[in-house]
């Protein structure tokens, strides 16, 4: 598979991403639109505003256009906002008219700002699967994973709750790994490709 990643610019930390990846070998494209998907192995979906970011991608058909992606066998990576993209189930989602539905993929339920308020954010080690020492964890608005699929593996829980899991080529994390300086969790994202 191609080492070329694309990274969801469309909110959020895009760029701390984009760095990241390229520190680890990648080249990198952002995506803006359906054709930015083309020729790439996998696509990271920062945080953000998830609904703000289910209307960007239902205007732009970027919401048909990534199952489509993934269908084909690219690998798709949602932290924090990102992560609710990819859930199945999503708390509180009747209570927004007229909202788009979010990619639906990954077999979880979420339930949004789960950790408090911007003024609540926190940090803390995290012992995660596959990685050899503690990551630092960057919790900022994050959502909760509440239900995990049978087919779903955990990677890493905080309070006893999933904060990391992975489905396939399919990888979640309510926490922002792209603000640590720890290139860990992007390195384990790659060997989805």
């Amino acid at each position: 598979m191609s080492r070329a990643v694309g990274v969801l610019a469309l909110q959020g930390a895009f760029r701390e991403h984009a760095q990241a990846l390229r520190r680890l070998g990648a080249e990198i494209q952002e995506v803006r639109l359906p054709a930015d998907l083309a020729g790439l192995s996998g696509v990271v979906m920062p945080g953000g505003e998830s609904t703000t970011m289910r209307r960007l991608l239902a205007t732009r058909g970027l919401d048909t256009a990534l199952c489509d992606f993934h269908a084909a066998g690219g690998a798709l990576w949602g932290t924090c906002a990102g992560a609710i993209l990819l859930a199945r189930d999503i708390a509180g989602d009747s209570d927004v008219p007229g909202l788009p539905p979010a990619l639906g993929l990954l077999d979880m339920a979420v339930q949004r700002n789960a950790y408090g308020r911007q003024v609540d954010s926190f940090t803390t080690p995290l012992t995660v699967q596959e990685l050899q020492a503690p990551f630092e964890a960057f919790f900022i608005r994050a959502p909760a994973i509440t239900r995990v699929g049978a087919g779903v593996e955990v990677l890493a829980q905080y309070g006893g709750q999933p904060v990391a899991v992975r489905e396939g080529r399919l990888l979640a994390t309510t926490f922002h790994p792209e603000l640590s300086g720890d290139d860990g969790m992007h390195r384990l994202f790659l060997n989805l490709l």
